[in-house]
């Protein structure tokens, strides 16, 4: 297909826009000052559903949009209507953010002309491509989930101006903390221009997550004042540091919602082919906002290719993390993992390399895929996130699946002849509560949502230790801290690739709110000032251990035999007393408590016990000649084993060469 958007050539610019149904299509030209339609061409057809014209004289910097006519039946799924201003479907700059109005919405002749509503389109000149790079992810690392605006609005070592920026990821200050905790990528919550949903204006709320785009390209001015070449030098600067960049991207629909939502851009261009909807003509909801994007169109396939080609090739991004991800593979409205889209992604010149990692569950029919997207693809992995929940909470007969977990979901992502794991292990996200928060509530507290606490979900697979939300007993506080610990450790000790959201490294707390999208205030911005800094060092303490273990972060599954050119089993599981664990212990439901021996570097192995009984324990490790059991991570947090381990603890004990063994010969310790 030719190239839609606007093409700032020498001589002019080139105008283009795709629509099936409409009969007759615009461009808008606006004065810089953004007050006034100053010119209102027609497109021409080209075939194809091409509509477009080369205007000449123009440069960038021009503020335009688009308009389209035709048949104005929406129980019909037609929604034209020249009054409504589109935006450009492929621009790459706004002018200014989108503000929900109600007169968006309005029907055909029943309102004014929605101009003055809306952002212009900016026509840029894009810069020279970036140097293409392989990307420095890999899987198996860091990944650092970062809400662009909350994670630096606080900050007080930022700049006023920087903070809730791209730009301000960039400061030494932030770009410091991340290398402290080791992290291998930054994974931006969404950053292309999002509209608040209907409901929250006035509720006095907005979007704080962005995961409500209008189109796909377009940073939103409020995250990146710079555009794209903001999003770009971040992104280098990062690169600089060993750090990769990852876009939350949102294919799956648009704040243009259900048939009472603005028509913003897609809706007006050509619902029909831009939208699924269902056999009676109605907006198909596979997401749970009132509209689907029809993925299996040819041309919604190509607007997504070129997005994620424009990010990787104009900003230098490692890779891309896809919401509600089943829709990309939504064939006729039934999930392939062979979907032409997926596979494209995959075998696509310029993208074939990057890190894709799909949230592989949406609200349609059989819409929970995890486990079935093709490889690449790394995978959110729930399952994960919730057995790990419930074996810290106490639940019964759980040992099992938390060793499942630990060694990477074999049972999930062993299919296809697969060798490796593709699970990304989290155990708190943007989504639900935080990591403190776990360990601080047992129930969802979403009143400032405006929704007398129906959203959100309901079972968190928390508990409070006692005291639901804030509390002043010091043994409460103690306890909480030592579960955060230790969900933080079982974490870093999971193999596959993990993820930590922002924040969560020192204590960060929404209050108990599980749904925290509408809060664009205190409630989700970073309170650096009052961050645990005990519990950061000894996130950075598990991050570093991971680092130079690669037995926890290396993706291939766990055997129970000696590697090549080893002698020790690649891992071994064990009860507290040192046997190994036979399948009555196993399925034995009163179980808490287990141990996971890693082969390390250097003939060495890596112990890691667990006792998830509220009671202490003494923990007996396997001796060899020559070895003796060190602590892994370094004092105060080591711990002693001749002595009782207390309860809901994990910790690691690392082999060291006693004097004239091969390590010593070797300058080891």
């Amino acid at each position: 297909m030719t190239q839609l958007g606007a093409t700032v050539t020498r001589e002019g610019i080139r105008f283009a826009a795709w629509s099936q149904a409409a009969r007759r299509l615009w461009v808008s030209i606006f004065d810089e000052q953004d007050k006034r339609e100053i010119e209102r061409l027609e497109l021409q057809p080209e075939g194809e559903g091409v509509h477009a014209l080369f205007v000449a004289g123009l440069g960038q910097g021009i503020r335009y949009g688009f308009r389209a006519d035709g048949d104005y039946a929406p129980e019909r799924g037609l929604w034209f209507d020249p009054a409504k201003l589109l935006t450009d479907p492929y621009a790459v700059e706004i002018d200014r953010s989108y503000v929900y109005d109600w007169r968006l919405a309005q029907r055909r002749g029943e309102g004014a002309d929605t101009a003055p509503l809306m952002p212009k389109a900016i026509a840029a000149a894009l810069p020279k491509p970036v140097q293409a790079a392989p990307p420095l992810f890999q899987p198996g690392g860091l990944i650092y989930e970062v809400p662009v605006r909350a994670f630096t609005m606080l900050h007080p070592d930022v700049p006023k101006k920087l903070r809730g920026t791209i730009a301000a990821l960039a400061h030494p200050v932030i770009v410091e903390h991340l290398k402290k905790l080791g992290v291998g990528a930054v994974e931006l919550m969404p950053v292309t221009a999002s509209i608040d949903e209907r409901h929250l204006p006035p509720l006095g709320l907005r979007n704080a997550w962005g995961y409500n785009p209008v189109t796909f390209m377009a940073l939103d001015p409020r995250l990146a004042p710079g555009g794209v070449m903001e999003l770009r030098n971040t992104v280098a600067v990062l690169r600089e540091a060993g750090i990769g960049v990852i876009l939350d991207l949102v294919f799956n629909h648009t704040g243009e919602s259900d048939r009472l939502g603005p028509t913003l851009s897609l809706r007006g261009f050509d619902n029909q082919a831009y939208y699924r909807h269902t056999p009676d003509g109605r907006l198909a909801n596979d997401t749970g906002t009132g509209n689907t994007v029809a993925c299996d169109h040819p041309v919604v396939q190509e607007m997504v290719l070129d997005t994620l080609r424009h990010f990787v090739r104009d900003a230098g991004v490692d890779g891309f993390r896809f919401d509600l991800a089943p829709i990309l593979g939504r064939v006729e409205g039934t999930f392939d993992a062979e979907a032409p889209l997926l596979r494209a992604m995959c075998e696509d010149a310029l993208l074939a390399d990057r890190v894709l990692i799909a949230e592989p569950w949406d609200i349609g029919p059989d819409g929970y895929q995890l486990g079935n997207f093709p490889a690449p693809f790394l995978e959110w992995n729930d399952k994960y996130r919730d057995d790990v929940r419930r074996f810290w909470r106490g639940d019964a007969g759980m040992v099992g699946a938390l060793a499942t977990r630990l060694a990477g979901s074999s049972h999930v992502f062993a299919t296809n002849r697969q060798n490796a794991s593709r699970t990304v292990n989290f155990i708190a996200a943007h989504d639900g509560m935080t990591l403190a928060d776990i360990v601080r509530y047992e129930r969802k507290h979403n009143e400032a949502n405006g929704e007398q606490n129906r959203d959100g979900h309901n079972e968190n697979l928390s508990w409070n230790n006692g005291v639901e939300g804030d509390a002043d007993d010091p043994a409460v506080s103690e306890a909480r801290q030592n579960d955060q610990r230790t969900l933080l450790a079982t974490l870093f000790v999971s193999r596959g690739t993990i993820m930590l959201t922002a924040g969560d490294e020192f204590g960060r707390t929404q209050q108990g709110n599980n749904n925290a999208y509408a809060q664009d205030n205190e409630i989700t911005w970073l309170d650096w000032a009052g961050r645990d800094q005990a519990l950061e060092r000894y996130t950075a303490k598990l991050s570093r251990l991971r680092r130079s273990m690669p037995g926890l972060s290396d993706t291939s599954f766990l055997t129970g035999q000696p590697p090549a050119g080893s002698e020790i089993p690649d891992v071994a599981w064990l009860t507290e007393t040192g046997a190994p664990l036979d399948e009555q212990s196993w399925q034995d439901p009163q179980r808490h408590r287990l141990v996971m021996i890693l082969a390390a570097e250097d003939d060495r192995r890596l112990a890691v016990l667990i006792n998830g009984d509220r009671r202490a324990c003494m923990f007996t490790l396997p001796e060899r000649d020559g070895f003796f059991w060190a602590p892994a991570i370094e004092a105060p947090d080591a711990a002693d084993i001749s002595r009782p381990i207390s309860g809901r603890t994990m910790i690691f004990m690392i082999e060291r060469a006693q004097a004239g063994t091969r390590e010593k010969r070797n300058g080891g310790e």
